[in-house]
């Protein structure tokens, strides 16, 4: 019974000798806040330049057209009583189609800016995501999270991350 105890002890010994070097290196853990990255990053930055121009012409024929549904629908109002019955039902018909039509362009412009919004999204995180790898490799950290409830300014590596974003494109991209 006694030399098992000493057999016993002499193992949790080796192991604690064994184990100690491991557990007192620290880990090497790193944060980054997606959102600023999406926020300051030249990338994300461009990628909101390309989706105003793409999509401005658009959004602006739209307010335009709802300025003439709006000032036919107040000539209407004011002209009403002293238009005949017919007259004022066709238009009033005239003017549900004018936005009926107006409501469907309008669902179809934000679908469009949508999928392209969430396209060039894409396109910035998986960019971010390789500069985030880049980091990692290059500074051997052992965790890098995105996603923290708290996280200090010693392990928030954010803006290494938008540093590596805003630096030349990767060659052949």
């Amino acid at each position: 019974m006694k030399t098992q105890a000493i057999r016993l002890l002499a193992t949790a010994a080796l192991f604690l000798a064994a184990v100690a070097p491991a557990a007192a290196q620290e880990l090497k853990i790193g944060y980054v806040n997606s959102e600023r990255v999406l926020r300051e990053a030249a990338p994300a930055k461009a990628a909101q330049g390309k989706l105003e121009a793409e999509f401005s012409r658009r959004e602006r024929d739209l307010n335009e057209q709802t300025a003439r549904l709006k000032a036919a629908a107040d000539k209407l109002q004011k002209e009403e009583p002293t238009l005949a019955e017919a007259e004022k039902i066709r238009r009033q018909r005239e003017l549900v189609e004018q936005d009926r039509d107006l409501q469907r362009k309008r669902r179809e412009f934000q679908e469009d800016l949508t999928q392209r919004r969430n396209e060039e999204l894409a396109a910035v995180v998986e960019r971010a995501n390789r500069a985030i790898k880049q980091i990692f490799d290059a500074e051997k950290y052992d965790l890098i999270l995105q996603e923290v409830v708290f996280a200090g300014p010693r392990v928030d590596i954010t803006e290494k991350v938008i540093r590596a974003l805003n630096g030349p494109a990767p060659a052949g991209k």
